[in-house]
């Protein structure tokens, strides 16, 4: 199985894929989002000013990112694939990622790229819902996503929530920031051969694309 980074706006279904390579090939996850969120719950006075910085839609600095990273890519089990989600999202951050691969002996990598219409990763973004347990991911909007049970998690059975940073202004901020830098990012990644470029506007289109490209070795 191939090493995967995505690269993709907010929403664009990358923690739906995630979760499904997880469940079925024994991927490690490694979210930067997920990572910031569980330094926010800890309430400790680092997880405070995270919180008031991604909750207005900006982007921690390189350095921390950087740093974060690294230390999680660090303690992966050697036998095992990885997925990594919400890294790099600037130029300077690919950078240090491929050097971050060259000292820990890191290969097998492939960068998906899901590209998506913004209308739609809007609708997305103001529909989602996530497990606090689990972490899985459902949105009101689309049937397929719905959980079965009202506002409870499927696996859970614990009520679900809507991330604070889940609004249109905050959204339009995340966008526009991921784009600022993404084309470097991509161009980046295609003159290494590293980067496959999937549609995301449907979502079992793009799925079947993402598990096609992991089995690729």
């Amino acid at each position: 199985m191939q090493n995967i980074v995505f690269i993709a706006p907010p929403a664009a279904g990358k923690g739906t894929c995630s979760d499904y390579l997880i469940k079925n090939y024994g991927y490690e996850h490694i979210s930067t989002g997920d990572l910031l969120r569980d330094e926010i719950a800890s309430g400790s006075e680092l997880g405070k000013q995270i919180d008031s910085i991604i909750s207005k839609g900006n982007l921690l600095d390189d350095e921390f990112m950087i740093k974060l990273v690294r230390e999680r890519l660090k303690s992966l089990e050697s036998n095992k694939p990885f997925i990594l989600e919400g890294f790099p999202r600037t130029i300077v951050q690919a950078e240090k990622l491929d050097e971050m691969f060259n000292d820990l002996n890191i290969s097998n990598v492939k960068v998906i790229y899901l590209k998506i219409d913004f209308d739609i990763a809007l609708k997305r973004t103001l529909g989602r819902i996530n497990c606090p347990n689990c972490k899985k991911s459902y949105n009101i909007y689309f049937d397929a996503k719905k959980p079965m049970n009202g506002n409870l998690c499927d696996d859970c059975n614990i009520e679900l929530v809507k991330r604070n940073d889940d609004n249109e202004d905050s959204f339009k901020v995340r966008y526009d920031s991921y784009m600022k830098d993404a084309n470097l990012i991509i161009d980046h990644y295609e003159n290494k051969h590293m980067l496959k470029t999937i549609l995301a506007d449907n979502l079992e289109d793009m799925f079947n694309e993402v598990v096609k490209e992991a089995k690729n070795d």
